[in-house]
């Protein structure tokens, strides 16, 4: 498997990415981006199953049905810390091709588990908390692309990757109510379920909510494994990238990126039963997959905005935006159970994950200039080879701060729902846990304008 590996890599040299690295680097982008589009598939496949497991018999609380769409991304965001540092110490490919095959072990415990009444909501946690692997994807999803691109296209390199792997939200909320009216895998998927909602029964396959990835992860496991390249020169032990945890600024784009990624995730995880608890009347699994949509689809934007007017001003806006956003939200939530307005809801919903969407792509540029700037700064002065040292470490370390932050942003799809659950439970609505996201968003303006974006900020980017 020498043939995978590739010695030379300097993307910074014009050169060599015209002749050779962009062909390679679009390759590896683009085989990546279907595997990251399956994991987060897999990783929010729960928020559809959990609206349908009570009409299928299983007698789960409002409670627990939150904490078992929460679950995987706390398993997720757990999973990126080991996963951020996986792609220098193993290499691309081989990381990109096990963590998809991976994703085979949740999406046939979901097919075996929901169709027997009798299953322990035991097992339904752990099933959950599996799930998490296609979480942890992201982490070295992204460190892997960010090693192929130069600084001039990481933005829009990212975002892509990102925002088109992001989509897996959508397209899981979008087809797992399709897939579940049919016998898609005849007999081989088992029998069906009656399913009985607001006093109407229908017949439904909620297995297939699981096993209508497993062809697709095989495929792109495979896809990976044979048409990656694994770099050299992205070789690094844990110890070498455990650098990033004494920069400070790996730290503050760790909290930017919580509120970015970690409301997208969050609010695609809990979109459904929060509509569905605000809105009894209304059907969520028709609406919920076009916020994720939305989110994933202004990604790639946010990363493009960055790269022509700095990630540091759309980052900063973006954030004044969310906060806004949110106060829309509760402006069209029912008061004390009465009144409230649908549509006004839902667009301020899609409006926060357009705002979430173009955040992850504008902190994910501003990630890798930072870190290239700090090196360069240090760097100065000592001559050529020290300054060409100073690019391979910047993107060992941008790459790690890449994945380590997006490890930390990946625990709001925990606190989102489970807030949800705990706010209605302790007030009868969900307002307290929407009013203290305004209150972070806040604090994220403030961080981004001192440290990045204002007139002499330490690191303007």
């Amino acid at each position: 498997m020498t043939s995978h590996v590739i010695k030379r890599w300097d993307p910074e040299d014009k050169a060599f990415w015209k002749s050779t690295g962009q062909g390679v680097a679009s390759r590896n982008l683009w085989i990546s981006i279907p595997a990251l589009t399956l994991a987060f598939a897999v990783w929010m496949v729960w928020s559809v199953v959990i609206v349908k497991l009570p009409q299928v018999g299983f007698k789960f609380n409002t409670n627990q049905l939150f904490l078992l769409a929460s679950l995987p991304a706390l398993c997720g965001a757990t999973l990126r810390i080991f996963y951020s540092f996986a792609v220098p110490i193993f290499g691309g490919r081989r990381w990109t091709a096990i963590s998809t095959a991976s994703l085979l072990l949740p999406a046939m415990g979901i097919g075996w588990a929901v169709q027997r009444p009798d299953t322990p909501y035991e097992v339904f946690v752990a099933l959950a908390l599996l799930c998490g692997f296609g979480g942890g994807n992201f982490a070295s999803s992204m460190a892997n692309i960010s090693f192929f691109y130069p600084k001039a296209s990481k933005g829009t390199a990212l975002g892509l990757n990102a925002g088109l792997g992001n989509l897996g939200v959508s397209i899981v909320q979008f087809v797992v109510p399709m897939v579940i009216t049919a016998g898609v895998f005849g007999t081989m998927s088992g029998e069906p379920q009656i399913a009985t909602n607001v006093g109407k029964s229908s017949t439904i396959w909620l297995q297939n909510a699981g096993y209508i990835w497993v062809p697709f992860i095989i495929a792109a496991a495979a896809a990976a494994w044979f048409g990656m390249n694994d770099l050299a020169d992205a070789k690094a032990s844990f110890a070498d990238q455990a650098v990033i945890f004494k920069r400070k600024h790996n730290w503050l784009m760790c909290w930017l990126y919580l509120g970015t990624f970690g409301s997208f995730i969050g609010y695609s995880a809990g979109f459904p039963m929060l509509m569905k608890s605000q809105f009894p009347d209304v059907v969520a699994l028709k609406y919920a997959w076009l916020g994720p949509l939305v989110g994933a689809l202004a990604r790639p934007l946010g990363g493009w905005l960055a790269d022509k007017l700095g990630g540091a001003r759309v980052t900063l806006w973006n954030f004044v935006a969310m906060a806004l956003g949110v106060m829309a939200v509760l402006h069209f939530l029912p008061q004390e159970g009465q009144g409230g307005d649908f549509n006004g809801f839902l667009v301020s919903f899609l409006c926060l994950f357009a705002t979430a969407g173009i955040g992850n792509g504008s902190t994910f540029r501003m990630i890798p200039v930072i870190f290239l700037t700090e090196r360069q700064r240090e760097a100065a002065g000592k001559g050529p080879a020290a300054q060409e040292q100073a690019i391979k470490d910047a993107n060992k370390e941008g790459a790690a701060v890449l994945g380590f932050s997006s490890a930390v942003g990946a625990y709001g799809g925990f606190f989102i729902p489970k807030s949800y659950g705990t706010s209605i439970a302790m007030t009868g609505n969900a307002e307290a846990a929407l009013y203290s996201f305004i209150v972070f968003y806040l604090t994220c303006v403030v961080v981004t304008w001192w440290y990045y974006s204002r007139k002499n900020a330490p690191m303007p980017c």
